[in-house]
């Protein structure tokens, strides 16, 4: 039996461990309460505004305050990690929202026109909705995603929503009110039945939102069964978080904070190898005492934090933040995993790197690092086929060219392959890529297609 340092104290004398009675949520209605905003200037504020009406808005106190540097606001990282800027819309979008707002239009009209702009933004990425989710006979299991053998994502409703929001979140679609865009699961039995038909499943994700905006118990009830005979094969559990940097109090000071590492230590204890994934995108996520703390705690229940986030215009396009970023995860004991590419919807015109610039960041930030580092992989496209691994620009018979890979994939056997596209030093996303040497599609598209076709969907 591991033990948990520090299990007996409910109130660490750990700067910004504040008591979880502090916790102050702020979201778009609360506007007028942030009072650093207040130093904006009034164009500014009302463009931000307008844009929270499109994209979901949530910060809280400990963000405010340890987090964003005000002094350096509207260029601070975390404070475009956190607030909408006006050029997160693109201009007819805004134009529509301000006239709006301008002209004082009630509610519903606000509403329906930021419903109209979000059909405008691919709110579902990569074919999930169709593609992804599982079923048992005719039935759909609403809540749950099977895109790869070895992995089950789970969403539980409880998790739906996070300690605040990332600006660039791919998954924004998920906490903007709209039911039919949401992905949720309110019943923990249809899990227990799914994987335990599944014996080929080795890996459970917990994602959302956070699942860490649960309490204890709830979490629980989705993990403790799967210590019971009939999970054997589920020997992984990951659970997706960003509140190691927007509320780190969870793991340290919150009421059921011991609780909840008590369970970790359990999963771990019973022989599941217990993976936090961390989301992180900048070093000075990781400076505050108390998250250093929450990891220190994390850690000391046997379970591994690994690190993921993408590369974003205006957050960390540069590969000395990657290489500072990668150094401190390891020396606090987190092993770097993924660095993705923004994904294609959303304000991706706002945060999009091109692949090409994105792997020479990724390239020079690896040559910063020791190879305890260099677990991180990279660059990754989440796409509709699987992930898309950017593994540099050469040439190849007199033509510039990207050498490509999937890390994972629809179909198993294209893990590994390598394939080439035609150098584009435009192209951000994988669709926008086309076959090099004069080739009229990549090995994978019958077939990707096809799976297309037969779950109802033309493009993904």
């Amino acid at each position: 039996m591991t033990m948990v340092a520090g299990l007996d104290r409910r109130a660490p004398a750990v700067p910004g461990a504040v008591d979880a009675a502090r916790y102050r949520v702020f979201t778009e209605r609360h506007w007028d309460q942030i009072p650093q905003l207040r130093a904006l200037p009034e164009e500014q504020r009302e463009a931000m505004r307008a844009v929270a009406k499109v994209l979901p808005f949530r910060v809280n106190q400990f963000v405010l305050d340890e987090l964003i540097d005000w002094d350096n606001v509207p260029d601070d990282p975390l404070f475009r990690l956190v607030f909408p800027q006006p050029e997160m819309l693109l201009p007819h979008q805004m134009e529509a929202m301000l006239k709006l707002l301008r002209a004082g239009a009630d509610n519903a009209a606000l509403v329906a026109q930021a419903r109209m702009l979000r059909e405008e933004l691919n709110p579902h990425p990569a074919g999930q909705q169709a593609l992804n989710v599982p079923r048992v006979g005719e039935q759909m299991l609403e809540g749950m995603q099977h895109k790869y053998n070895e992995t089950v994502l789970f969403f539980p409703s409880q998790g739906q929503t996070c300690h605040a929001y990332c600006s660039f979140c791919f998954r924004w679609a998920q906490f903007v009110g709209d039911k039919e865009l949401r992905f949720a699961a309110n019943e923990a039995g249809h899990l227990h039945e799914y994987l335990a038909g599944n014996p080929r499943v080795s890996d459970l994700l917990l994602t959302g939102g956070d699942p860490m905006v649960m309490k204890t118990r709830n979490l629980a009830q989705y993990l403790e069964p799967l210590l019971a005979p009939g999970f054997e094969h589920v020997q992984n559990i990951r659970i997706g978080t960003k509140a190691l940097t927007f509320w780190p109090q969870r793991f340290v000071s919150d009421a059921d904070a011991d609780d909840l590492l008590r369970l970790l230590e359990r999963m771990v204890d019973a022989g599941k190898h217990v993976a936090v994934m961390a989301h992180y995108n900048h070093w000075r996520e990781l400076e505050p005492a108390v998250s250093r703390e929450a990891i220190r705690r994390i850690r000391d229940t046997g379970a591994v934090i690994r690190a993921q986030g993408p590369l974003l215009s205006h957050i960390n396009d540069d590969a000395g933040v990657w290489a500072r970023m990668w150094r401190t995860q390891v020396h606090l004991g987190i092993v770097p995993y993924y660095l993705f590419v923004e994904r294609d919807t959303g304000a991706r015109h706002y945060f999009e790197v091109p692949l090409a610039r994105t792997w020479e960041i990724y390239r020079d930030a690896m040559q910063q690092v020791s190879g305890l580092a260099r677990t991180a992989r990279g660059p990754s496209m989440s796409a509709g086929p699987g992930k898309v691994e950017v593994q540099g620009v050469t040439e190849v018979a007199g033509e510039k060219v990207f050498v490509l890979r999937f890390i994972q994939a629809r179909n198993a056997d294209w893990v590994q392959r390598p394939f080439f596209a035609h150098y584009d030093e435009k192209a951000a996303w994988l669709d926008q890529l086309r076959p090099a040497f004069g080739e009229e599609k990549f090995f994978f598209q019958d077939e990707y297609q096809a799976m297309c076709r037969a779950a109802g969907v033309e493009r993904a």
